[in-house]
């Protein structure tokens, strides 16, 4: 084997093993300090700060307000078509709400019929 070979495949071990050791996460420990309790990486990436305002429901929420949430986008975030699913449920499970809500104050205002006991 030549040497030029002998390097290369040397050279390809050595970053293949670089590759792993910082995949793996192992060197995590080397490039944070701790200060003040919070980790801050030496390279430049702080702790990621809410630019946007947090996505809240009304106290009485309706259907219609759970409709008009959006999240913002994120490259980790939730996805979206889970998010989606349960959305549309709570806002199906609020109609469902609603309806026996007024069903019952229907029942409750109506006038009673003859012969019909009041608790």
């Amino acid at each position: 084997m030549d040497p030029v070979s002998f390097f290369l495949i040397f050279l390809a071990i050595a970053l293949i093993g670089t590759a792993l050791f910082f995949g793996a996460d192992f060197a995590s420990g080397i490039f944070r300090r701790r200060r003040s309790g919070e980790s801050v990486l030496l390279d430049g990436f702080d702790e990621p700060v809410a630019s946007l305002p947090p996505v809240l429901l009304p106290a009485e929420a309706s259907p219609a307000d759970v409709d008009r949430i959006r999240f913002a986008l994120g490259l980790r975030g939730y996805r979206m078509d889970q998010v989606d699913q349960v959305l549309d449920e709570l806002r199906d499970q609020l109609a469902a709400k609603d309806r026996e809500i007024e069903r019952l104050r229907a029942e409750l205002n109506a006038p009673a019929q003859p012969g019909e006991t009041v608790p």
